[in-house]
């Protein structure tokens, strides 16, 4: 491809984002980052992985029992490094996209090229009970543990986004385009975000 096209994709758990992503990755011929943004970031700014994948899409917050039993101190100091590592993963993002053609999975990718001006953002949805089914599977867990993991994660990912981008996760007004990926199927919606690519212009 002779145009740079970077296209961010958020996404419920469970709703096929990184299988959508893999896909958009090999029609177009371009790199995938997902967990592999985590391992980048560690290596450029010489921090442990360790550090990054314990604040990945992960807001952490101190307690009022933290505060009372005297380990404030020591809280507040990780929850100011998530800050620090959020800013050197927001770096390593817009390196990506200076470089060259990619496809980014969450971590606010699309806040954080927010003023690049050719990202398409993706924001994949999926209802809950085939999202369970799916992560039942993959995990070996039942129904009701994996709707109880799709709750919890989903939570944790909209504070996440909320805190840092000071917007709001999954509303349709942040992103190019919203989709269902249980409409067409993963293959299928990866195939429509490229037709609406396309038709964008960002192709």
């Amino acid at each position: 491809m002779g145009k740079k096209i970077v296209i961010t994709i958020g996404r419920q758990f469970g709703s096929g984002g990184k299988c959508v992503a893999d896909i958009l990755g090999s029609k177009l011929g371009i790199p995938v980052y997902d967990s592999e943004l985590i391992s980048r970031a560690a290596q450029e700014s010489g921090f442990s992985q360790d550090l990054f994948v314990q604040s990945d899409e992960k807001r952490r917050i101190f307690s009022i029992s933290s505060i009372l039993n005297g380990s404030y101190g020591s809280y507040s100091e990780n929850y100011m490094s998530d800050k620090g590592l959020f800013k050197i993963q927001s770096e390593t993002i817009r390196r990506i996209a200076e470089q060259g053609s990619a496809v980014i999975v969450g971590r606010c990718s699309d806040y954080i090229l927010r003023d690049c001006g050719y990202t398409l953002d993706v924001f994949l949805t999926c209802p809950a009970q085939i999202r369970a089914e799916r992560v039942a599977e993959r995990a070996g867990i039942s129904i009701e543990k994996a709707l109880e993991m799709i709750e919890k994660k989903d939570k944790g990912r909209a504070e996440y986004y909320n805190y840092y981008t000071f917007g709001n996760w999954g509303t349709a007004d942040t992103y190019d385009l919203c989709m269902d990926s249980s409409i067409l199927g993963l293959e299928g919606t990866a195939d429509f975000i490229i037709d609406f690519a396309k038709k964008s212009g960002k192709i």
